[in-house]
């Protein structure tokens, strides 16, 4: 579950985002004190819940709520205030909960569940990714075992890539650093493609890679990924960075440098 939090106390905020990452789903928060840095985000990130304090300088909860709406239509907001009197406008543009402060960590999660009820059930969100280190691929907390090694490295590659459109020559080279994409070779790859899809499949997950026009890319939406997350600045997986990012994959150098230098200008 994807969740984006603003509060303008700080000392709210990180509570509330603590609360967050400890549900017993796998959780990615974005934590600000100002709504146009929240939005700024949200240009860029999805969020499947918005929690959002009312009361707030500048532009106030309800106003935001609005923008978060017109920029994420299926971003369920569930504002957090002290103020009961807020609750008329709260509902009157279809929030999805409403929690008095001081917030508990039960009510915070009978309303993410309800917000998300697919997210908090285990649904997309139940797919996770680990990169630091070797490489897991875990679907309800079991590791997933891959007929074909270049298979879990295939879907390595496309991860490493974020998203981005990786087209079949893209991962020849990758997986055969110095073969030469000829017929014979393209056939290979073809049956590397086909076995990661048959164990994606076969687990219930095919849906993390999207295949169209040839190329192919995981769908992070889909999946928690501990790289994806060190990104976006949570600082939980930027402590368990320990210098070592897919190591198995000479590929995978040029990000692992990325992240060194990341961390080290945190100070982490």
């Amino acid at each position: 579950m994807n969740i984006l939090c603003v509060d303008d106390e700080p000392a709210v905020l990180g509570l509330v985002v603590s609360m967050c990452e400890d549900m017993p789903w796998p959780t990615t928060v974005a934590g600000f004190t100002r709504a146009a840095e929240a939005l700024d985000w949200l240009g860029a990130n999805r969020a499947d819940v918005a929690l959002l304090d009312v009361n707030m300088p500048g532009m106030g909860g309800i106003d935001l709520a609005r923008a978060v709406k017109r920029d994420s239509p299926d971003t369920a907001i569930v504002f957090l205030t002290g103020y009961v009197d807020y609750a008329v406008d709260a509902f009157a543009m279809h929030a999805s909960g409403y929690v008095l402060k001081p917030v508990s960590r039960e009510r915070l999660r009978e309303e993410l569940e309800h917000a998300a009820p697919e997210k908090a059930r285990g649904g997309v969100a139940r797919v996770e990714v680990r990169t630091f280190g070797n490489f897991d691929l875990l679907v309800d907390g079991r590791p997933v075992a891959f007929a074909r090694s270049m298979a879990k490295e295939l879907l390595a590659y496309l991860v490493d890539r974020r998203g981005s459109a990786v087209t079949r020559r893209e991962a020849f080279s990758a997986l055969w650093e110095r073969g030469h994409y000829d017929r014979p070779m393209q056939k290979q790859l073809d049956a590397v493609i086909r076995s990661m899809r048959s164990t994606l499949d076969e687990n219930g997950v095919g849906d993390i890679v999207e295949m169209q026009r040839g190329t192919l890319r995981v769908v992070p939406e889909l999946i928690s990924c501990d790289l994806y997350r060190f990104i976006e600045g949570d600082a939980q997986a930027a402590g368990s960075f320990l210098g070592e990012y897919l190591s198995s994959y000479p590929w995978a150098r040029t990000t692992e440098g990325y992240l060194v230098r990341m961390k080290e200008r945190s100070g982490e």
